[in-house]
């Protein structure tokens, strides 16, 4: 059974299709590509998969459940975390304070115990601490906890975002252009931490990139989306060699 699919998924702004009949199947473990020119569709698909848009029609099956047109929050809890395009932090806080944010979604403490801190409150806080501190130390920035997180570098930036993210404790890790306005090097050491937290946290991951240098050597498959229509899926070599795909991003002469 795949991990989340959806089936002939569609949404439609006024008398505009922004996406159409979309089948995406991801599997356990995989590394999936979605990608495609400018307005292709693709942020609007990961918005209908997160909850942000009710599609129009068509479903989405997260491990055999119909999600289609629950609350963000309620997937977040089933277990679908994302990142953004542009970096969604809480600006004045600090590194550490933005994971334990995210942390406290499962804390599952009501306000009179935090109040009158009962032991089994300052358990769970240890407990949302240390676990808190051991992303940071996997995302190498336990050592600028106290920083206020707007001062990091683009970089660090998005590897606190995808912190974040991952302190909800998530099966399902989306990630929307994650190597967005970092160097070369900045891009292979995503790549390499991509697949250093997919198998340290056991994750599958569904990330849309127009780096494709990413995106070629990181995802395991790919669907590529045109105008809000799947025009083509498969391995970092069949998309490479696909005539439609050379189209869509380059023009027929």
């Amino acid at each position: 059974m795949a991990l989340l699919n959806t089936d002939k998924l569609t949404i439609k702004f006024g008398g505009l299709t922004a996406v159409s009949a979309l089948d995406l199947v991801i599997n356990q473990n995989e590394i999936i590509g979605l990608i495609g020119p400018n307005g292709a569709g693709k942020t609007t698909s990961f918005n209908m998969i997160t909850g942000v848009y009710t599609p129009t029609s068509g479903t989405v099956v997260f491990e055999g459940k119909d999600i289609t047109g629950m609350k963000t929050h309620e997937i977040t809890k089933l277990g679908i975390a994302r990142t953004f395009q542009n970096i969604r932090l809480f600006g004045q806080l600090s590194v550490l304070e933005n994971v334990l944010i995210a942390n406290h979604m499962r804390f599952g403490s009501n306000l009179l115990s935090a109040v009158i801190k009962t032991p089994s409150y300052l358990k769970k806080e240890k407990a949302v601490y240390e676990k808190s501190m051991e992303l940071l130390r996997a995302v190498g920035l336990d050592d600028l906890k106290d920083e206020v997180c707007t001062s990091l570098p683009y970089g660090k930036q998005r590897r606190l975002e995808i912190a974040r993210a991952l302190a909800t404790d998530p099966k399902l890790l989306i990630l929307d252009e994650p190597a967005a306005g970092m160097n070369p090097q900045e891009s292979l050491e995503l790549m390499e931490f991509i697949r250093e937290i997919r198998d340290k946290y056991n994750l599958t991951i569904l990330m849309i990139e127009h780096h494709m240098a990413v995106v070629m050597g990181i995802c395991e498959r790919i669907y590529v989306l045109d105008y809000g229509v799947k025009i083509a899926d498969g391995t970092p070599s069949e998309i490479q060699n696909n005539q439609k795909v050379i189209e869509a991003y380059l023009g027929v002469e």
